[in-house]
């Protein structure tokens, strides 16, 4: 688990160059406003949208998600963890105004890119 990346992987990589292509700016690694130990993977922070670029296997994807055979009930247990703190980081988030995108990293960067730039624009329009 220590040799996993935890950020810029390529999934997350490939989306930051479409979002920048098309003319958006965000901040990287963001801290999570009141979580220590969180991050926001692509912030735009005027427009208050938060990007996570989720791992299939980390996050539970319900198309691609796997559960490891040896250690079963630990790795059932860590990955309902993983998925339960992405819903108590999503509801701090919400808490203090921030709207928050998930991307799962089998998304296309075009699509995602899209769901971004709709969220980001719209949120914009609205202040």
């Amino acid at each position: 688990m220590s040799t996993a990346k935890r950020r810029d992987t390529a999934p997350e990589l490939a989306l930051r160059r479409e979002l920048h292509a098309r003319g958006l700016r965000y901040r990287v690694a963001f801290p999570v406003p009141g979580q220590k130990r969180r991050t926001i993977d692509i912030a735009f922070t005027r427009a208050r949208v938060a990007v996570f670029v989720d791992g299939c296997f980390w996050h539970g994807c319900p198309v691609h998600g796997t559960s490891p055979r040896a250690n079963g009930q630990w790795w059932k247990a860590k990955l309902a963890a993983n998925r339960a703190r992405d819903e108590d980081t999503d509801r701090v988030l919400r808490s203090v105004g921030w709207r928050t995108v998930r991307v799962w990293e089998h998304e296309s960067p075009m699509e995602a890119a899209g769901r971004v730039e709709r969220e980001v624009w719209g949120q914009a329009a609205t202040r």
